[in-house]
């Protein structure tokens, strides 16, 4: 049986497209939280020390190594 060479070239293109299109997806994720991967599963923990980083560096996914929050963070609660 022949190898129908001319639907090679649709494979391929189709191939290079959804390669692109996830490849793309994946560098808009990561670079919508810094450069680290996406988070799956969040409970309700994941989600105050979310909201935490978020009040202490203003993105969600920022952290500090000082152990010293700003003067702000102590009169805002949030229950």
């Amino acid at each position: 049986m022949p190898v129908p060479w001319e639907a090679l070239i649709p494979f391929g293109l189709l191939t290079a497209m959804f390669g692109a299109a996830g490849t793309l997806a994946n560098v808009s994720m990561r670079a919508q939280n810094q450069g680290k991967p996406p988070r799956y599963s969040v409970d309700n923990w994941d989600a105050m020390m979310m909201s935490r980083d978020k009040e202490l560096t203003g993105h969600k996914r920022g952290q500090l190594a000082t152990p010293v929050a700003p003067a702000t963070f102590a009169s805002s609660i949030k229950l």
